[in-house]
């Protein structure tokens, strides 16, 4: 079979070409894809040329081989239905795939995710769900808790609205306005960055955040951020910045309040989750959090196939009312 697949050329250059596709095993279907999501994350990261060119693209994706030396191909969120089927998947059957941006995938049948009742441009924000949920156990916060969201992008609202549901007191912080008023939909308190050292004082007049979820992006956020939780406070990284440098005032103040960092990733189950959580429930959880969450203001933008490059162009501009961008398929 022959597709056509998006490829990463060089810094803010992509093209798409033509490459060949295996016929699928007994174990294997085709997905014909009609909606693909573009990570504002990782994939823009790799799209301005920000990642050490030697890194992996993921070792916990099959279909993401090779390193981020260009060219090559990247993405992970292919919505589609299985066009055929050498496994027990039906013909037909609405599903999502880790997979790069083409208009064909061959799949492992147990890996592919099937997304009945989830319109297609909902499940597109699939990873970004589970990310965020992942992000949101990693906290480990407790009901009253403040946290603070540095970053309303996809990731950062989805975290905080599960956050919220846990019971915490929930504060983001963006420079968007737009971004702002549609957190408000996910029950999170938005803020513009110049509010926000008083905002957390009003929300913990005792001394500050217990966590500060940093998912800007930007490396410059989080020695800031730091100064906003309370003794003992942590700080949770769910940016990651590529090769862009992160400078930080670990001095006294840092010691004296015990304070903690700590990353956060969701290509897997921390050991001190894995008695209650596994993939298979996150995922299922994640989905859960498309169908009763407003995720429809999320979905802001979407762009044919063949003009992906303008897709990651305005998602690098970083136009206004641009929260997550998707490619549309023919």
């Amino acid at each position: 079979m022959r597709a056509h697949q998006l490829v990463f050329v060089a810094p803010r250059t992509v093209r798409l070409r033509s490459i060949d596709v295996d016929d699928p095993r007994d174990d294997q279907v085709v997905v014909r894809t009609e909606i693909s999501g573009i990570s504002g994350g990782t994939e823009m990261l790799a799209y301005r040329g920000e990642i050490d060119p030697d890194t992996l693209l993921d070792d916990t994706i099959p279909s993401l081989t090779g390193t981020f030396r260009y060219p090559f191909s990247y993405g992970y969120s292919v919505v589609g239905t299985v066009e055929r089927s050498g496994a027990d998947l039906a013909e037909g059957t609405p599903v999502f795939a880790f997979a790069p941006h083409q208009d064909r995938v061959v799949a492992d049948a147990g890996a592919v995710i099937p997304i009945e009742g989830v319109p297609p441009r909902i499940a597109s924000l699939f990873p970004l769900a589970e990310t965020g949920l992942q992000v949101a156990l990693d906290a480990e916060v407790r009901f009253g808790d403040v946290v603070v969201v540095t970053g309303l992008g996809p990731v950062g609202i989805f975290a905080g609205a599960v956050l919220t549901r846990a019971g915490a007191d929930v504060l983001g912080i963006d420079p968007n306005p737009f971004r702002r008023d549609v957190a408000k939909r996910f029950g999170i308190s938005p803020h513009p960055p110049e509010d926000v050292r008083s905002a957390v004082l009003d929300a913990a007049p005792t001394g500050g955040a217990s966590v500060v979820v940093e998912s800007s992006g930007d490396p410059i956020v989080l020695g800031p951020a730091l100064d906003l939780l309370r003794h003992e406070g942590t700080a949770i990284v769910a940016s990651w910045y590529g090769t862009k440098e992160v400078r930080l005032a670990l001095g006294a103040a840092f010691h004296r309040r015990r304070l903690t960092i700590r990353s956060t990733q969701v290509s897997t189950i921390p050991a001190r989750l894995a008695a209650t959580w596994d993939v298979a429930r996150r995922r299922e959880a994640a989905l859960r959090l498309l169908r009763d969450l407003p995720v429809e203001s999320l979905a802001t933008h979407e762009f044919p196939f063949e003009r992906a490059a303008d897709a990651y162009a305005a998602i690098d501009r970083g136009d206004e009312e641009l929260i997550h961008a998707a490619l549309v398929y023919p």
